[in-house]
């Protein structure tokens, strides 16, 4: 036993060894820098913060190194390390009407107070591969505005006006927000805490939740009321002082989701929404996060639960790609006792079979 279990740790630090050479690559390629990571691959970085968790941009590039660019587990990373981190306390609600933003647009209304901002997209590329990034060509400077001061209403504000869409909800002054992260689940569960699982839920899971339901399984038929990225301020509040106290800036993505909404004997026709808030640009997964937050929402308005992206427990139990990962890539650890039971099983399952035809056969010849 003690021969294997050297032998077990041998190959573990080879594997270990092997894995840091592979991740380098070629010693004649320059190594790649975290300040590269972030600045031309932002998109990863920002998706990392979002299902790790975690707003740090060096450590979420420095963490999709370690990953050789594997994701999942550049957010398991992330999410490791998280858990050693102090927690001080909780910031005050990001008022997202106050953004600074940097791009936003509305599929329901063509003329907006503000404008609408196109803002760093690839919706209006042809998907044609450049040839030029893969030798360095210059790139032009972007046009670029001074950011207007004036507070940009959201859409469900028009719509609100007119009272046309769900108001706002508000939460009873003794409700204290739960965290999932120092907190287990429980179902069913409220609304702000099945807000903070699809946060951080796989991009991909949610998007293919998001798009059966536009496919019929569900009650979605959904319009992109706003979706707008930009910087919000963070402000905590501290017991010795009669003010919040300014924390910095984090860039995000919010997106709001408009449904119709047939009435009910408590409320009349009108809209409903789906929400979804991520850091960093990450449009796709917001807006799948809000597909999905407004199909989770069914029972609160009295419609059939019929499709899996209405299902609570489906959708917030099979979410979370760590603890997808974990129980996947853990049957490639030993499960030899197991197996050998199994195998005794089938043998013992396949005598008797083999036992029960042989009598059968030898029945129908007599």
């Amino acid at each position: 036993m003690y021969v294997a279990v050297k032998g077990g740790e041998a190959a573990i630090e080879n594997a270990h060894r092997l894995l840091a050479d592979r991740r380098r690559g070629d010693r004649s390629v320059p190594a790649l820098r975290i300040d590269q990571i972030v600045e031309q691959l932002g998109l990863g970085v920002d998706r990392v913060m979002n299902e790790g968790s975690l707003y740090d941009k060096e450590l979420a590039a420095l963490a999709v190194i370690q990953a050789r660019g594997d994701l999942i587990e550049a957010i398991f990373l992330v999410r490791a390390y998280r858990t050693t981190l102090p927690r001080f306390g909780y910031t005050r609600p990001v008022d997202t009407g106050a953004m600074l933003v940097e791009r936003r647009v509305s599929a329901t209304y063509k003329d907006l107070p503000g404008g609408q901002l196109l803002g760093p997209t690839f919706d209006y590329t042809h998907r044609l591969l450049d040839p030029g990034l893969a030798t360095g060509a210059p790139v032009d400077e972007a046009e670029r505005r001074e950011a207007s001061p004036e507070r940009m209403p959201r859409v469900s504000e028009i719509l609100a006006h007119e009272g046309l869409i769900e108001a706002d909800g508000e939460l009873p002054e003794d409700h204290t927000t739960g965290d999932i992260t120092r907190e287990p689940l429980e179902f069913p569960m409220e609304r702000d805490i099945r807000l903070q699982a699809l946060s951080r839920g796989d991009e991909g899971f949610l998007l293919a939740l998001g798009y059966s339901t536009q496919r019929g399984y569900g009650r979605n038929h959904p319009f992109v009321g706003e979706i707008r990225i930009g910087e919000v301020e963070l402000e905590l509040d501290v017991p010795e002082l009669p003010f919040s106290v300014p924390l910095g800036r984090v860039r995000v993505t919010e997106c709001q989701m408009v449904t119709q909404f047939k009435g009910s004997a408590k409320a009349p026709p009108q809209f409903t929404r789906g929400y979804g808030l991520v850091f960093g640009q990450s449009e796709r997964k917001a807006m799948a996060m809000s597909l999905c937050d407004r199909a989770l929402r069914a029972r609160e308005f009295g419609e059939d639960v019929v499709a899996p992206a209405q299902d609570e427990e489906f959708v917030i139990s099979h979410s979370d790609n760590v603890q997808a990962t974990g129980f996947v890539e853990h049957l490639k650890l030993p499960h030899y006792v197991d197996f050998q039971a199994e195998l005794d099983l089938v043998r013992r399952m396949r005598a008797e079979h083999d036992a029960r035809e042989r009598t059968e056969t030898r029945e129908a010849a007599e």
